[in-house]
């Protein structure tokens, strides 16, 4: 335990960096088979992610020795990259092994029951990764996995849905790799009817993200690929996520078409029909391939997690249309699966690190298997959010979580220093999960509030689209609402706010200092120059930026015009910048431009940049540098001493760069792999990202790159 001189004196904390930098092993899109569960789980110490088993007497195995390790780079944020599959013995028992990407060179794998390494089930690609591989489903004949495969080469990239033997026959003959269907530029799950005649697969095109628009899809399933298809729900303006059969004819679905992701019921033919029509979502943004929010039992009934920022469970009754809640403490939960029985998720609370739990859908019970920590900290330096609606511009609404200081050993008096956080996305969702990096700032007497700003997910649609064509205008004003609004009730201290935020954050960090609200920001890995971010970053997120700002290049004055970058000459707070030089999304140009302008204005800055860091930070020491620089950020502008080393500014510009030659050696353009999503603290669980579900999904943090421990985040953090 220290002793700091904190903002309200001498507080103990026993909360440091290196905790919050080792944090929890992320868990993530488990699955049920029979008696078994299986699940990703992170090796933070050995940068990899490996499967594990949880057989019904309850023994856990670890399923990969390392160098192996799960991990899919499509759309560069990835999803669910293993799927157990059974295989029949000699004796005809069902032996269920597993088939997972393998993040190194993304091939596909089959590790067989008790076998001893792995074996490839795809070519090897010409070059690294540019073939990849995404939300695999089983055929229905056993035979093969169905997912979605992104295909890297000079010309751009191509996607499509494959069926991948399990012969291993693909692995030296491509051509036994059978596409199914192509022509789109965006696929996500493929999920065939349980006869096997037919395939449902969701798809969209550039320049729509999922969440804007999508169409779910549906068509005959032969030997020659799909044919005969058509579309049952969705369009440019609805989004369609995670279709689900029923039977044979019936599938369901969650669309937002009447303004919240909602289920469906939608026939072959005929006319979709709402279940249960309600303000509320009734599934996470789909930022990451295979995140499900509901399953479909064998008696019929679903288990949906639904509600606004932090869904929770009930199970549904389409006999007698009555939605029952199931008795919870764990606040906030995603990545469901099912066996027809049992049900599976990833679930957390402020207080509860995530854990792997088992629902049983007719007693209600949830059964903790696994916890991602063995020891949680004392629960009395965790501050335990309020959920707030606090007045934003015009009378509209902004939704916050406000964690105030939080230490038993000392008495706060008068209004606190308070830093709003602003979630990655910038479509993505702050929720109350469990979270170190709030609880390292909170215990040394500085509150936080993290928003949910104008275009945030768990809202609905209105309140997404309000960031339509006005990203940095929005977010910012929401941001510095928010701060306003806790210096009215007497809880924030005026002249001590901060505003810090990763990725898409980032961004609307340095433009909030672009104003008179905040004392010092914090951008880690944030965008700086919206142009250069249209020119540099991957495909997923190329046309992004037509919604949130404008196509091009109509709109290039207004680029410019919200460029952080453009605008060094208003700030005139210290800022701290955060940036992996090995980030595709966020390239570090980003960065290093923006401390060039600020330079040359005499504004006070910092940049830090780490080696072998994308987007998000995975080493433990540089989680532990970004958290520690953080703090002494807010030790020196808010006055106080802190047990960490003084933070170097400067007002001068870093000595120029020289260009680097162009590689060709990764035609995705992208460098190390990107994680699930980005995390409070800098980090990026998993070994790559959706910048934070939590968690991907986005969260926040010196490195945000952690899947949200429930898996609800979900959509991409992105610039």
């Amino acid at each position: 335990m220290s002793e700091l001189s904190s903002p309200y004196g001498s507080w103990p904390s026993p909360i440091s960096a290196g905790d919050v930098a080792r944090g929890v092993r992320r868990m993530a899109f488990p699955s049920v088979v029979g008696g078994e569960v299986w699940w990703e789980e992170g090796r933070q110490e050995e940068a990899r992610t490996t499967l594990m088993r949880r057989d019904a007497d309850g023994t856990v195995t670890d399923l990969l020795s390392a160098p192996w390790s799960a991990g899919t780079r499509v759309h560069e944020y990835g999803g669910r990259a293993f799927l157990p599959v059974p295989r029949r013995d000699d004796k005809a028992t069902a032996r269920v092994g597993v088939v997972f990407s393998q993040s190194s060179d993304q091939r596909l794998y089959l590790l067989e029951r008790d076998a001893r390494e792995p074996v490839p089930l795809t070519p090897e690609p010409g070059e690294p990764a540019a073939l990849r591989y995404a939300d695999p489903a089983l055929s229905p004949d056993g035979r093969s996995v169905l997912c979605v495969r992104e295909e890297h080469a000079a010309g751009g990239v191509r996607r499509s849905i494959v069926a991948v033997p399990l012969s291993g026959r693909g692995a030296q003959d491509p051509s036994a790799v059978r596409e199914l269907v192509s022509g789109a530029d965006f696929y996500a799950s493929p999920t065939p009817s349980p006869g096997g005649g037919r395939l449902a697969y969701v798809r969209w095109n550039h320049p729509r993200m999922p969440w804007d628009g999508s169409e779910l899809r549906v068509g005959a399933l032969g030997e020659s690929g799909l044919s005969a298809e058509y579309t049952i729900k969705g369009g440019t303006d609805e989004s369609v996520v995670s279709p689900a059969w029923v039977d044979d004819t019936a599938l369901y679905v969650a669309s937002d078409w009447p303004g919240w992701w909602n289920l469906y019921q939608a026939g072959t033919t005929g006319q979709p029909i709402a279940l249960y029509p309600a303000e509320e979502e009734f599934h996470a943004s789909p930022g990451r391939l295979g995140n499900r929010s509901f399953c479909v039992l064998e008696s019929g009934k679903v288990v949906a997690l639904h509600g606004h920022a932090d869904p929770a469970p009930s199970v549904y009754d389409p006999d007698t249309l009555d939605l029952t809640p199931v008795g919870t403490d764990l606040t906030t939960w995603g990545m469901l699966d099912t066996d027809g029985h049992s049900v599976v998720a990833v679930a957390s609370s402020p207080t509860e690190p995530p854990c792997l739990v088992r629902l049983d859908p007719v007693s209600g019970l949830v059964e903790v298997l696994r916890r991602s920590c063995e020891e949680s900290p004392d629960p009395a330096y965790l501050p335990v959010p309020r959920q707030e609606r606090l007045p934003g511009r015009y009378g509209a609404s902004v939704h916050a979580n406000v964690y105030p200081p939080t230490n038993p050993g000392a008495g706060a008096q008068g209004p606190a220093p308070y830093v709003v956080w602003a979630h990655g996305g910038p479509v993505s969702v702050s929720t109350l999960e469990f979270d170190l990096a709030k609880a390292y700032f909170t215990s040394r007497g500085i509150g936080v509030v993290d928003v949910n700003y104008g275009g945030s997910t768990g809202y609905g649609r209105s309140y997404r689209k309000r960031l339509h064509k006005e990203w940095g205008v929005v977010d910012v004003e929401d941001c510095a609402a928010a701060a306003r609004a806790l210096v009215d009730q007497g809880i924030a201290d005026p002249e001590r706010l901060a505003i810090r935020g990763p990725s898409a954050g980032g961004y609307t960090a340095l433009m909030a200092l672009t104003g008179d609200t905040f004392a010092c920001g914090v951008s880690l890995f944030g965008v700086t120059d919206l142009l250069g971010f249209t020119e540099s970053t991957h495909d997923f997120e190329s046309r992004f930026l037509d919604s949130l700002v404008g196509t091009l290049p109509g709109f290039v004055e207004r680029y410019r015009e919200r460029s952080p970058v453009n605008r060094a000459g208003e700030i005139g707070a210290p800022v701290l910048l955060l940036q992996g030089l090995d980030d595709p999304v966020v390239t570090p140009d980003q960065a290093f431009s923006m401390a060039t302008a600020l330079g040359r204005n005499g504004t006070p800055y910092a940049l830090l940049e780490f080696e072998g860091e994308a987007h998000g930070f995975t080493s433990e020491d540089v989680r532990v540098r970004a958290l520690e620089a953080e703090l002494a950020l807010y030790a020196r502008v808010f006055g106080f001493s802190a047990d960490v080393a003084p933070l170097e500014l400067v007002t001068t510009p870093p000595e120029p760069r020289p260009v680097p030659e162009p590689e060709d050696t990764d035609p995705s353009g992208a460098g190390a792999e990107a994680g699930p999503e980005d995390t409070a603290d800098g980090s990026a669980e998993g070994g790559g990202s959706p910048r934070g579900a939590s968690d991907a999904e986005g969260r926040d943090g010196a490195g945000e790159q952690a899947a949200h421990p429930a898996g609800t985040a979900g959509p991409p953090t992105s610039g």
